[in-house]
């Protein structure tokens, strides 16, 4: 264990922030890409969406094997290739250069987030100091969101859209030559090590798949073939993996971790966070760039309030857990989400950033964190000392479908209402995304009724409980 633990956690943090920075900062650079290189509109889609196929697939055998073969090996070869292929990135002439370079960095993204959220859980005993290590990372992430698009929008107005892919080629540098001083190595000790290939390759491919049907859907359609045959392939690959799972000696993924109640709960209401909060922040960006006439630079600008609020109160979050309980707090969160987008859902063609984006997003401030830390305690809590990658790897999975299924099913219905409504384009747009914000409320409040049957610890510093 590394002497100074919240020094570790800073560079975690680092990380992560670095990661959801990269999500957010290409929707900014996207036109000014197209420009430059000739892509059309859906082969921009698929600039983003390579990302998030590889990322989405990846994450489950990445939190496995950061168990077994090293957490900071894992978390630094990550980093190694989200660098090349950002530089690859910078580098790029054509669409297929540059969706394959993303698609790389997916990769890398994949390899670092399982492994850096493995390492906090590793260098974190369940308990205060865990929770509050939790609200930092939640709070960088929040931090992230924001910032990705206010730097995305500087650096391409400024430099060009290839400096934000420079950018992660520096500051991924810096990163991997800090990690080696500082993290230290973990994995599995004892016990079976062998690898478990044929359920590694079911499950990425069965996962990548699903990912890329739920990406296309929103384009493709629901019913296309498109979108069919690789769900239907992605099904028959996940099924495939459960039955590989239930007979190997060493499985990837043992099954019997999904008797955990707590562990089950935890990823389902992780999925239901994401999925109503990750488009939030597309569509409000929407909506004052097309509706309120904001520039890009001024759209970011106007989800800092939110940012802010989100890293002071994810940074008090680990006192509250101790104060009125995990439950309580992870219900409060849900319910404060949910009245947030349901005041967003009032928003209007003719209105104001104050009243209709500022007020509602400091409730969302104050209520994601609240989610974010304790869905993620709740997806931990139970996870054995061999077991942190695993643990990793499934919240992170099921937050990151989670958010492809939001984004897929929440663009489609502000679409689906946009088009029916017609006549001027601010109040058919707007009418989009009301429908749109209903429904991520009612997501959010399902989830606020959900988190009640939560089990928790009466004492939350006892020591993990191992597999049954």
């Amino acid at each position: 264990m590394v002497r100074n633990r919240w020094r570790a956690l800073a560079l975690l943090a680092c990380t992560q922030f670095m990661l959801i920075l990269d999500t957010a900062i290409i929707n900014v650079a996207a036109p000014s890409i197209g420009d430059e290189l000739g892509i059309s509109p859906a082969g921009l889609s698929w600039v983003a969406n390579a990302y998030l196929i590889t990322f989405g697939g990846l994450l489950l055998f990445s939190g496995r094997a950061a168990d077994l073969f090293g957490r900071r090996r894992l978390f630094v070869l990550g980093l190694a290739v989200l660098v090349a292929a950002s530089l690859a990135g910078a580098l790029a002439g054509d669409a297929g250069w540059l969706i394959a370079a993303r698609a790389a960095q997916g990769v890398g993204a994949a390899l670092a987030a399982a492994s850096a959220f493995a390492l906090l859980l590793t260098l974190f005993a369940d308990g205060p100091d865990r929770h509050k290590a939790l609200g930092i990372f939640a709070a960088m992430a929040g931090a992230g969101g924001a910032a990705g698009t206010v730097l995305g929008g500087v650096l391409t107005s400024w430099l060009g859209w290839r400096s934000t892919f420079a950018l992660n080629v520096v500051a991924g540098l810096l990163l991997i030559a800090l990690a080696v001083r500082m993290l230290p190595e973990a994995r599995q000790e004892g016990g079976q090590r062998s690898f478990d290939l044929a359920g590694a390759l079911t499950v990425t491919a069965g996962l990548g798949l699903l990912a890329y049907a739920l990406v296309g859907a929103g384009e493709a359609g629901w019913t296309a073939a498109a979108t069919l045959v690789p769900a239907a392939l992605a099904a028959a690959l996940l099924v495939a993996f459960v039955v590989i799972e239930s007979r190997v000696a060493a499985p990837l993924v043992p099954l019997k971790v999904f008797a955990r109640p707590t562990l089950r709960l935890a990823n389902v209401l992780g999925g239901l966070s994401q999925m109503a909060l990750f488009p939030m922040f597309f569509l409000v960006s929407l909506y004052m760039q097309a509706v309120l006439e904001f520039s890009p630079v001024a759209g970011g600008l106007g989800l800092l309030p939110l940012s802010l609020v989100v890293v002071v109160v994810a940074g008090s979050t680990d006192r509250l857990i101790g104060r009125f309980g995990l439950r309580p707090v992870m219900t409060a969160g849900f319910a404060l989400v949910a009245a947030g987008l349901a005041w967003l859902a009032r928003l209007t063609a003719d209105g104001s950033f104050t009243g209709d984006v500022l007020l509602p997003s400091l409730v969302l401030g104050v209520g994601l964190p609240l989610v974010a830390v304790t869905t993620n305690v709740a997806a931990t809590m139970d996870a054995d000392g061999h077991e942190t990658g695993l643990a990793s790897g499934l919240i992170n999975t099921s937050q990151q479908f989670g958010a492809v299924l939001g984004l897929a099913v929440l663009s489609g219905v502000a679409s689906a209402r946009t088009e029916a409504v017609g006549g001027p384009k601010e109040a058919a747009l707007t009418a989009g995304f009301q429908a749109a914000f209903w429904v991520a409320a009612a997501v959010s409040a399902a989830a606020a009724l959900l988190s009640l049957a939560l089990r928790e610890r009466t004492n939350v510093n006892q020591p993990q409980l191992a597999a049954n």
